[in-house]
């Protein structure tokens, strides 16, 4: 699955527990996005998580 090159973040699993408490696996997927960055100074694709592209850590390539 999708995974944040900068951070890592990727999906989490875990169990989805209803009102009458069934039980049943889940996932949490990472909101990750393809953007254009530029990466040592050459533009290149990378899958970033929105975290790191609002925090300023990816500079993104015009």
């Amino acid at each position: 699955m999708a995974k944040c090159e900068i951070c890592g973040k990727g999906v989490t699993f875990g169990i989805k527990v209803s009102h009458s408490h069934r039980r049943s696996n889940r996932a949490w997927k990472a909101n990750v996005r393809t953007v254009k960055a530029l990466v040592n100074g050459t533009p290149k694709t990378v899958t970033v998580c929105y975290r790191c592209l609002r925090s300023g850590k990816v500079v993104r390539a015009i």
